[in-house]
């Protein structure tokens, strides 16, 4: 790959504090997994909520009261998301943790696609696709069966014990994170010395707030997303640069420059 020579102070720089970092943080979110098909939330146009108002059709409230109106809207998503491979940016991130460069990543993402391309240390903060639980007796299920003759037919997951409907263990609104996963993200923050955030807005607390535990910490920030974020300002560097293209290129220099 040929950089823009604008950009190559910066990837170099990157690359030099990713060298020089003990424990590396790596914050997900919808921009890593655009390049593999999957649609982000909240770019102009093609967002997902430019198109339904999200408390309308992915809330609790709405899955409770009126699942049908949430499986209406989720199974284009589903589609998209059983369908997508991990992209180059995913592939990266999991050669510089084979390489001893990353230690954790923390994603908004339910798509798994971090697993898929061979990260182990993956902290979902808003639940995952792997697993469905029932909304009456909570037995839990892998989903692949399950959804993928819902993506077919259209037809609701129902639990085989109770015959309840089934809900994706995703994080709806209205809904808290996964305990767990949120103070296994928030000690991560605290202690690594390098966060990298990676197609990640930072709109939606408390996620967007774990850069800010990192930096009064002493870490150093790396952002790699097309659209500002408000730690643009705080970060040592910036790349709007598409991350299935900057990713690769770091982690390259990183592991065998």
């Amino acid at each position: 790959m040929t950089l823009p020579a604008q950009r190559i102070a910066s990837v170099e720089f990157a690359v030099d504090l990713f060298r020089q970092a003990r424990n590396v943080l790596v914050l997900t979110g919808a921009g890593i997994s655009t390049p593999s098909g999957i649609p982000d939330f909240r770019s102009e146009g093609s967002g997902l909520w430019s198109r339904d108002e999200p408390l309308e059709v992915a809330s609790l409230s709405t899955f409770r009261t009126a699942p049908e109106k949430f499986y209406g809207w989720f199974r284009p998503l589903a589609r998209h998301i059983f369908h997508a491979g991990p992209n180059p940016a995913h592939l990266a991130l999991a050669e510089l943790e084979v390489g001893g460069r990353t230690h954790c990543v923390a994603t908004q993402n339910i798509d798994m696609l971090h697993q898929k391309a061979g990260s182990h240390n993956v902290v979902e903060l808003h639940g995952t696709l792997a697993t469905l639980s029932c909304s009456q007796c909570y037995a839990q299920t892998p989903s692949s069966d399950a959804l993928d003759a819902f993506i077919e037919s259209g037809k609701i997951p129902q639990c085989r014990q109770c015959g309840a409907v089934m809900k994706p263990d995703v994080i709806l609104f209205g809904e808290q994170l996964p305990q767990k996963a949120w103070y296994a993200a928030q000690r991560a923050a605290r202690n690594c010395d390098l966060m990298v955030v990676v197609g990640s807005s930072l709109e939606v607390l408390p996620v967007a707030g774990l850069p800010m535990q990192a930096l009064d910490r002493g870490a150093h920030l790396i952002i790699v997303n097309n659209s500002p974020t408000y730690l643009n300002v705080r970060a040592d560097v910036v790349l709007t640069e598409d991350a299935a293209t900057i990713l690769p290129e770091i982690a390259k220099r990183v592991l065998h420059a």
